[in-house]
């Protein structure tokens, strides 16, 4: 049964079980991939995989459940069990379905031909082999991977949302460390989709040619040698750990729970003026609507570090009373700076170049303390020796005000694109 069918049938089937209101979101993902494991293709493989995700409302409580097994005897029992548990659930006025919203997405190269799919991913994993071989022969390929994937998603509301999507990607991802003799680096890994990597540009995607790089230059780190303040110069996938928590700032949990800093902060400089945030709804891999099936927009999160809007889902929004602003789970942007890459280490006294955030959950103030991992010492401006057993602490928000520099370059990995960002102020240990 095709994802629009089944959605329209288990749509019915919760309307005469007796929900007040219901959602329904079928998907169905297909993937074509070729590993790699310890240096050599492992298995070619193809995979198909459907989910069913049911939501429903019974006078104002609501109950959530997801299966695999889209027969209808199962679908059918889950859905009674499902009003059961509504009828359980405690009661919440903010409760409501998405009413109205309407999609018809198309992204990638959903008509690809399969038979030149293997050949395709087997020419990728080649360029993989042959860079690891030529460029960084102490680098062991533990895992690493070149997929196709294509996604078929049909969201439908009882009040009359009707989302669709077609979408079509190829995603590469390695992972491994590096070795000579009994000397080893930390793991580390790089990956990311697009909608299509052309034969002869694997290595140019999602800086998995530097990251491997990197790793040979990490088989002899050292510590610091002393605690200092510094400055911190962080990889995109460094700045990964900054966004999500400013993207959690944003969202329901803290604006609910009311631990947000910048609950009323809309309007105000929140961050150095050097930082837009922006979405990418439209990027590879991403499903442009919202959990509670409302059409994502384009958002400007941020520009030029004044805060310009909240994340509140649909039922966020009823609880707090901030203005809904639907997103997508993945999809984010920060923009490009003014200083070109080689520059970013540049009059930095004493620091690091951070591969790697590694801190846990920060405080509900945002300080924390965490390991910088796959990172390097940076002195005079240069960059030196990798590091080992190196922590740094901090204010997480204190970060964001403190950007001094923004790379002009850009790593793009589909769900994220992100530049480097150099911060003043960072206590090392």
């Amino acid at each position: 049964m095709q994802p629009r069918d089944m959605a329209e049938q288990a749509l019915q089937w919760m309307s005469v079980q007796g929900f007040d209101a219901a959602q329904v979101d079928v998907s169905r993902r297909q993937v074509l991939e070729l590993n790699i494991a310890n240096n050599e293709p492992s298995l070619m493989r193809s995979a198909e995989q459907h989910q069913l995700g049911l939501a429903g409302l019974v006078d104002g409580r609501r109950a959530a459940t997801e299966l695999t097994d889209l027969r209808e005897a199962a679908v059918r029992q889950a859905v009674a069990e499902l009003h059961a548990q509504a009828a359980m659930a405690p009661r919440d006025e903010a409760h409501a379905v998405s009413a109205g919203q309407r999609a018809r997405i198309v992204k990638g190269d959903v008509d690809a031909d399969e038979a030149a799919l293997g050949p395709r991913l087997a020419g990728l994993v080649g360029e993989l082999l042959d860079f690891r071989a030529g460029e960084t022969p102490s680098v062991v390929l533990q895992e690493a991977t070149a997929s196709h994937v294509r996604l078929s998603r049909c969201t439908l509301t009882s009040q009359g949302s009707d989302l669709a999507l077609e979408s079509a990607w190829h995603e590469l991802m390695v992972f491994g460390s590096a070795r000579e003799g009994a000397r080893s680096s930390s793991f580390n890994w790089a990956g990311g989709a697009a909608h299509r990597i052309e034969p002869g540009s694997a290595m140019d995607h999602f800086g998995m040619a530097d990251m491997l790089r990197a790793l040979t230059r990490q088989l002899q780190p050292r510590g610091l040698g002393g605690k200092f303040v510094g400055t911190v110069v962080l990889t995109p996938w460094a700045v990964s750990s900054l966004l999500d928590w400013l993207l959690t700032q944003l969202g329901d949990t803290a604006l609910i729970g009311g631990s947000s800093l910048l609950a009323g902060r809309v309007g105000q400089g929140v961050a150095s003026p050097l930082l837009g945030v922006h979405s990418r709804f439209d990027a590879p891999g991403v499903v442009p609507w919202s959990a509670d099936a409302c059409v994502a927009r384009p958002v400007q999160v941020m520009s030029r570090g004044q805060l310009l809007t909240l994340l509140p889902s649909l039922y966020g929004a009823r609880r707090t009373g901030h203005p809904h602003c639907p997103v997508a789970a993945t999809g984010w942007a920060i923009d490009a700076g003014e200083t070109p890459l080689a520059g970013m280490t540049a009059g930095v006294a004493r620091g690091a170049l951070v591969g790697r955030l590694s801190m846990g959950q920060p405080a509900s103030n945002g300080d924390f303390s965490g390991v910088i991992k796959n990172s390097f010492a940076i002195d005079a401006g240069a960059v030196g020796p990798a590091l080992s057993e190196t922590m740094i602490s901090g204010n997480i928000g204190a970060m964001l005000a403190e950007v001094s520099a923004v790379s002009r370059e850009r790593i793009d990995s589909g769900a994220q694109c992100l530049p480097w960002l150099r911060i003043d102020g960072l206590h090392f240990s």
